[in-house]
């Protein structure tokens, strides 16, 4: 009996590796079935047109030996598209098979969509309960042989059986997956329609959580929802390895974006999960640093942090902290080569064109050069000062108070709009400490432009 009025495709696919831009694919199992029976079947190995990684060989003992004469895939190209068109797209970790699959029609010509059913999603709905939901062990549990392991034909008749018995099991799942209103298509094999359906619209981090519970990724969204959808809207090979590697989320909402990028920094530098790139490194590798040569004369270098010395300031690139020097020599009328910005043997180029004052060559004392020179470090350390910036709350009846010393974030929290607060200090023993973290004032430069003078309290 036919349950519904189309036809499945159930696919296999064998590769040289897991991206589908650069892996090759080295075999393809494809069998037709009505929803009741299957009706005809495509099998090829295919010359991937580059080496076969041994450990892939010892997987699936698909060697180059094997490989000599068979076609290239541009070659079935035609003849694959025409038996997978018009039907429904079927795989156990759908995505897989089913990106290699576009992709390498689309490097022959053939552009190729098709609504897609992932029996790793379906079995999770049907036969609950199981600790793995792998090919190998859903086949285990419900007594499904697979003749021929890591072979894409054997793995597609072992598919083909596991589908059947759950079209026969349960039709309606079919149909509701299939359902475009349903918009389950792109969610990872591990996280339900009804955990995605728990995720959060409003603005926040996020935690992805691998089998173990371990962190695997740390993201900030204004629509958490929307953003943990759009992670799974290309076929990159991290995102590949990310969508099968997700178990589940977690979230903490903020409110306001502002306190999202800062919270994102610390917690990925708190966790380091596999799968976040950015701010895996230390980004303030440079320092200004001042100390006074034998002639009593103070002096400015911008050179690499170290553990043993504190840098006046910090910055992300050397070129960074140069311009920033250049510029605070220009306005305190400093000595470029006691800057370290000019290496010179006796007077600077600047003593030479009347900018300099001549502390370079004994022409201008230490004290007089020195009073400069301080006048430029308090102005740092007024720069430095405490600040309190108001943003919006989670609620509408609260406000974010986020606490900076010396541009670094120290703290943050929530407070009522109605609570009466005396004075910033009152407030600031309401918020929760932060771990120190010089990136985080990079942070706060980002946002500077776009916040009110109103929103700023400084504490003194």
């Amino acid at each position: 009996m036919q349950i519904y009025p189309m036809q499945y495709v159930i696919v296999d696919i064998e590769t040289t590796g897991g991206n589908p831009t650069q892996g090759g694919i080295t075999e393809i199992a494809a069998i037709l079935h009505d929803g009741d029976q299957v009706l005809d079947r495509f099998h090829s190995l295919i010359d991937p047109q580059r080496m076969i990684p041994n450990f892939i060989t010892g997987l699936t003992g698909i060697d180059s030996n094997m490989l000599e004469g068979a076609p290239t895939f541009s070659e079935v190209a035609e003849e694959l598209h025409d038996f997978l068109r018009g039907n429904v797209f079927v795989a156990h970790n759908v995505n897989f098979d089913y990106s290699f699959i576009r992709e390498a029609l689309k490097l022959a010509g053939i552009e190729y969509n098709a609504p897609k059913l992932c029996t790793v999603r379906l079995s999770r709905k049907v036969f609950p309960g199981f600790r793995s939901y792998s090919l190998g062990r859903i086949c285990e549990h419900l007594s499904i042989s697979i003749k021929e392991r890591h072979r894409a034909m054997g793995d597609a008749e072992a598919t083909v059986e596991l589908f059947d018995r759950i079209i026969k099991s349960s039709p309606d799942v079919i149909f509701q997956t299939l359902k475009k209103s349903s918009g389950e298509s792109f969610l990872p094999p591990h996280i339900s329609k009804e955990r995605f359906l728990e995720i959060p619209e409003g603005t926040g981090i996020y935690y992805f959580h691998g089998k173990n519970g371990q962190v695997i990724y740390v993201g900030k969204a204004n629509d958490i929802r929307s953003r943990f959808k759009g992670h799974f809207s290309s076929s990159s090979k991290d995102k590949m390895r990310l969508y099968n590697e997700i178990h589940d989320i977690s979230w903490e909402l903020t409110g306001n974006e502002f306190l999202a990028f800062l919270l994102e920094s610390l917690e990925i530098k708190r966790l380091w999960p596999k799968f976040n790139k950015a701010l895996k490194y230390n980004s303030l590798n440079w320092g200004l640093y001042q100390y006074e040569d034998g002639q009593g004369y103070l002096r400015f270098q911008v050179g690499k942090n170290s553990a043993n010395l504190k840098p006046l300031l910090e910055f992300e690139f050397h070129s960074e902290g140069w311009k920033y020097l250049m510029d605070q020599v220009e306005v305190y009328q400093l000595c470029p080569k006691l800057s370290g910005l000019h290496k010179t043997v006796g007077a600077c180029y600047d003593f030479q064109i009347h900018k300099c004052k001549g502390a370079c060559c004994n022409h201008e004392s230490p004290e007089d050069y020195n009073q400069r020179v301080l006048q430029f470090m308090d102005s740092i350390v007024e720069q430095d000062g405490a600040v309190m910036i108001k943003q919006m709350g989670i609620y509408p009846n609260e406000t974010a108070f986020l606490y900076f010393e010396k541009g670094v974030f120290a703290a943050y929290g929530f407070l009522n709009k109605e609570d009466a607060f005396t004075d910033e200090t009152e407030i600031l023993q309401n918020l929760k400490k932060v771990k120190h973290l010089p990136e985080t004032k990079y942070i706060l430069r980002s946002f500077l432009p776009k916040i009110s003078l109103n929103q700023i309290l400084v504490v003194k």
